[in-house]
């Protein structure tokens, strides 16, 4: 049985951490913590696992545009069924984690043979950890599902089980600018993804010509501009027992590096349009509340009607998959047509589109440079990169 991930106990010891995320965005967040500076990046499934110290978790949260949460294990070991399960969170000392007046929550993902049920899983978890803690300190924590001072984390697989802390919180998707949202919006770590792997410059004119509520317009703002996209919310290693004193400094530390790094303006042209005047209105909330409002030029406007400004560079959007403009085929390969005679007069830029549905890339009358798998929550997509001649 492998406890602590390696050595937990400390912030300056190394452990293992694990970057959880969107699956086929997995290269991406490899990118991002190698400039970090994490170490022994290793690429799974849904998840990059890293090995740093506590401030590399909590600089990961800081940082990270393209992960979904961090987590921090404490212990592996065999999980046949619920006994050994119940067993193996009772090896862990909680209180290192917890008090009787912290309040925890658990979240359980994968199966194990006779453990298929995640809302039960999660409940042997929960009472492992408040019977070892009312052994301990006479009491048991609070359970609080919605607002959790610690998260728990299982994950089970092919007959083993992982405990992990979760540092973030609230998953790192939510930055804390979303106020306004529109129809299936687009989650603010697939869309830094799609910017990452697409490699749109951040030097070069940017247009998203079907903005919706803005996402991609101001992920590719607080890039160009060098904001921590962690810097504007709480998470959840703040609430943990142990942050006061050493951790707290750290992180006070951390935040004020990134305040200073933040570049007063962002070098080159961000442009967003929708034909709808209800989802600009959106946008420019959002990006007043992310801070870069002054860095957008956001307008109401056809997606035909877009017209090339400056030198080589990027179109990055999210087509309507179907179901806004009607679905129907006709109408859609229509739709994809004047998309591609609209990217066509943008001679020499980068063209990125998230495409749902396969009658995108059959009608767009561009050849795509490259193809790339992801999923946009249970729908799969690709997203694609072409060139405009």
């Amino acid at each position: 049985m492998n406890l602590r991930g390696g050595g937990f106990g400390g912030s300056m010891a190394a452990m293992k951490l694990v970057a959880t995320c969107a699956r086929g965005t997995e290269g991406a967040v490899r990118g991002e913590l190698a400039a970090l500076g994490m170490r022994h990046l290793r690429g799974a499934r849904g998840a990059v696992t890293f090995e740093g110290r506590v401030d590399d978790g909590m600089r990961a949260c800081l940082w990270s545009r393209t992960a979904m949460r961090i987590l921090a294990p404490l212990a592996a070991f065999p999980c046949p069924d619920a006994a050994a399960l119940y067993a193996g969170v009772r090896t862990v000392d909680w209180t290192e984690w917890l008090t009787v007046k912290t309040t925890l929550a658990v979240d359980a993902t994968g199966t194990a043979p006779g453990l298929t049920h995640t809302g039960f899983v999660a409940l042997k978890v929960k009472d492992g950890v408040v019977d070892s803690l009312r052994d301990a300190l006479g009491g048991r924590p609070d359970v609080d599902v919605k607002d959790p001072d610690v998260r728990i984390v299982l994950h089970l697989a092919r007959g083993q089980a992982e405990l992990s802390l979760d540092l973030s919180g609230t998953p790192l998707y939510r930055r804390g600018y979303r106020t306004s949202v529109q129809e299936a919006p687009l989650k603010e770590t697939l869309a830094a993804s799609m910017l990452a792997l697409g490699e749109a410059a951040h030097d070069r004119p940017f247009l998203d010509l079907l903005c919706g509520s803005g996402t991609l317009a101001i992920e590719q703002a607080l890039a160009a501009r060098r904001m921590a996209p962690g810097l504007r919310r709480a998470f959840g290693f703040q609430r943990w027992p142990r942050y006061r004193g050493e951790w707290q400094s750290a992180w006070d530390r951390m935040k004020e590096e990134a305040r200073v790094a933040v570049l007063p303006r962002a070098p080159a042209p961000i442009r967003a349009s929708d034909r709808s005047a209800e989802a600009v209105d959106a946008a420019q909330r959002n990006a007043r509340a992310a801070g870069v409002e002054a860095d957008l030029e956001l307008t109401v406007a056809e997606a035909r009607a877009a017209e090339p400004f400056g030198e080589g560079g990027t179109i990055c959007t999210n087509p309507p998959y179907g179901e806004r403009i009607g679905g129907q085929p006709l109408q859609l390969a229509g739709f994809y047509r004047g998309l591609g005679e609209t990217f066509r007069r943008f001679h020499g830029w980068s063209v990125l589109v998230l495409s749902g549905n396969p009658l995108l890339e059959r009608n767009l009358g561009m050849r795509p440079e490259w193809s790339h798998r992801l999923w946009n929550g249970p729908l799969e997509v690709n997203l694609i990169r072409c060139r405009a001649p």
